[in-house]
């Protein structure tokens, strides 16, 4: 289902995290609590210090920071969008590890994948709600 067996010992819980246009693949493995991002340490790629809290949220809401190694690879979207949908599937990954867990992270709203979308550009228009400046004379 959604278990891949690392070695022996290890196994790893798969998940899908999305938010706005970007999306995650995030794999959970237990460990000492490292958190890579597209090969990269989470604090290197995440430049804003907020994302890195956004992205343990669901760890601490279930007080398993430090059980678990992370890897994620993110596409799609801005660095924001991306922390949000690792974050979304770190939760969906920690249900997996654990069925008790869902209704804390469901509490906490991190389970509901965020539907927010950046809304079309319309002809006739500067941008998807702004129209040209009008002039009377």
């Amino acid at each position: 289902m959604a278990r891949l067996r690392i070695s022996n010992k290890a196994v790893a819980y798969y998940a899908t995290g999305r938010r706005k246009t970007a999306i995650a693949r995030v794999r959970l493995i237990p460990g000492k609590g490292v958190i890579q991002i597209n090969d990269r340490p989470s604090d290197q790629y995440l430049a804003r210090k907020i994302l890195g809290v956004i992205i343990n949220q669901p760890f601490e809401l279930t007080q398993t920071t430090g059980r678990f190694d992370v890897i994620a690879s993110a596409k799609g979207g801005g660095i924001s969008g991306q922390a949000g949908a690792v974050r979304h599937g770190i939760a969906r990954a920690l249900v997996r590890f654990d069925e008790s867990m869902r209704g804390i992270l469901r509490k906490a709203g991190l389970l509901t994948r965020d539907p927010r979308m950046r809304e079309r550009k319309k002809y006739g228009r500067k941008r998807a709600r702004k129209g040209f400046q009008w002039t009377k004379r």
